[in-house]
């Protein structure tokens, strides 16, 4: 809990920030929020032209964020139209697939079917056809839809499922995008629309190898101070997970411990949170993780959070329903992550700023990655100092998400079959990450190229300019106050915006 001269100073601190904003308020604000609203489905080209009356330094920082952030992805969205016409940028690279579509819709609607059916012959004239094992469940999905439907939809989604299924001969073994022409191109802008940074693929793969390699030397100290020194650190890690001695059990008890273990991991953390960021709304740090309702935790629903707001406690509902596949020692990196000083310090923050919704569709993989890098930073100020598993866990997170960076780019860019990369994910993680199993997280890479590459490339970004920053507090504060940004946006390296 806040003592009470903390809640007081956080809170002037924020009342101070807020009469800040007020007096800095642009004069074009609400014109420029009235013209983002409206941009609606215009080409990209036009609604730029729209936005080139505004200038930055008459708005307000959080305004101008919007500003350039939309100006910035849109240069990319017509990037990929005029070189890449099959893009739907921001909708993803196939109009319909196992995880999308509207065969998928509670209630389907005809015309959204057959508008689907004509993108996927659309795109076919364009070579893009899902890869073969992708393209044979999405037929039988949709098919099992078509069985459930009746009348004009079950007609709509029969068609659809003929449509897909005659395109086996066109469909290819290899998922990733670089099989098609100029794929190479096409994933660097991708990776630029959601991040901000125009990367050459092959070196970000190789940017995220040499982490990867990094981490894994870490685990493998680790792992030799606990006792394990022979074997591959991924079959080591896996070891670890297997000791029923640090295992909770499943049950009530068991699961109220975790939690309570959690929250003492958060209130140590709590503490902290001035020496990194400075005052901080007083509501960041009025923040818990609790166990989920017996439903929900019978349904095994993931893990969620209720974001903490004036007035309103922070929360993380823990996923616990298998919780024999989650160790002590795995949840502290949890913590960190999720909770403090990772997401409820950039969420609640960026409510404050009120970001337009496209500066966040501009910037999707910014709180992600904000939450990884937040995670390192606190073992770095010394949240794990002296526990050693704690911190294996959150090296393991680590090789999870940087796993997921090195099997989007080796799908995508270096060719990698699914099978090559479900080893890849393998030998880099051992034990699969608790709510992400190997094999459907492949199948996510293979449909969405790009965005795993973008979360692990703000991360590493992020780590970055603050290892260069020369006074790590304003930096902090730069990312945070005005909300989440492109990278082409970050501040600079004293930590100025």
């Amino acid at each position: 809990m806040l003592n009470r001269r903390r809640f007081l100073v956080a809170g002037g601190a924020v009342a101070l920030l807020g009469q800040g904003r007020a007096r800095a308020v642009g004069a074009d604000d609400a014109t420029l929020r009235a013209t983002l609203d409206g941009l609606g489905r215009a080409d990209p080209q036009v609604k730029l032209e729209r936005l080139a009356i505004f200038s930055p330094a008459r708005l307000s920082p959080p305004a101008a964020l919007d500003l350039l952030s939309v100006r910035s992805g849109l240069r990319v969205d017509a990037e990929l139209i005029r070189c890449f016409p099959f893009s739907r940028p921001g909708k993803g690279v196939y109009a319909v697939s196992v995880v999308g579509g509207a065969w998928r819709d509670a209630v389907p609607d005809v015309a959204r079917i057959d508008a689907d059916t004509a993108a996927i012959l659309n795109d076919a004239g364009a070579g893009v056809v899902l890869p073969r094992a992708l393209l044979d469940r999405t037929v039988r999905a949709v098919r099992g839809a078509a069985a459930g439907a009746s009348g004009a939809v079950r007609v709509a989604l029969d068609r659809q499922a003929m449509v897909l299924d005659g395109l086996r001969g066109q469909s290819g073994i290899l998922p990733g995008v670089g099989r098609l022409s100029d794929g190479g191109a096409y994933f660097a802008l991708l990776v630029d629309r959601q991040t901000g940074l125009r990367c050459d693929p092959a070196t970000l793969h190789a940017q995220f190898v040499e982490q990867w390699h990094r981490i894994r030397s870490r685990a493998d100290v680790v792992l030799s101070r606990i006792g394990l020194r022979h074997g591959a650190v991924g079959d080591r890690i896996m070891a670890v997970f297997r000791e029923a001695r640090w295992q909770y059990s499943d049950d009530d008890a068991g699961r109220d411990r975790a939690v309570a273990e959690m929250n003492r991991w958060l209130d140590r953390a709590r503490w902290r949170i001035p020496v990194l960021f400075g005052e901080v709304p007083p509501w960041c740090l009025d923040v818990s993780a609790r166990r989920m309702s017996a439903p929900d935790e019978a349904a095994r629903r993931p893990g969620y959070r209720v974001v903490a707001g004036p007035g309103r406690s922070g929360v993380y509902y823990v996923d616990l329903a298998d919780i024999r596949r989650r160790p002590c020692w795995t949840l502290p990196g949890v913590v960190h992550h999720e909770l403090l000083p990772g997401h409820m310090i950039q969420l609640p923050m960026e409510d404050l700023a009120n970001p337009h919704p496209l500066r966040i569709e501009y910037a999707p993989g910014f709180a992600e990655g904000w939450a990884i890098y937040a995670e390192q930073l606190a073992v770095a100020d010394g949240a794990m100092e002296g526990d050693e598993r704690a911190l294996l866990g959150h090296l393991h997170w680590l090789l999870f998400r940087i796993g997921r960076g090195i099997a989007d780019t080796g799908i995508h860019v270096r060719g990698w079959s699914v099978e090559t990369a479900l080893a890849m994910l393998r030998e880099v993680q051992g034990e699969p990450a608790y709510f992400a199993a190997i094999a459907a997280d492949v199948d996510r890479i293979c449909l969405e190229p790009g965005m795993r590459a973008a979360e692990a490339l703000n991360w590493l970004t992020l780590a970055d300019r603050s290892a260069r920053a020369r006074d790590r507090i304003a930096f902090h504060r730069a990312l945070l106050d005005h909300g989440r940004r492109r990278l082409d946006q970050l501040p600079m390296e004293g930590g100025r915006p």
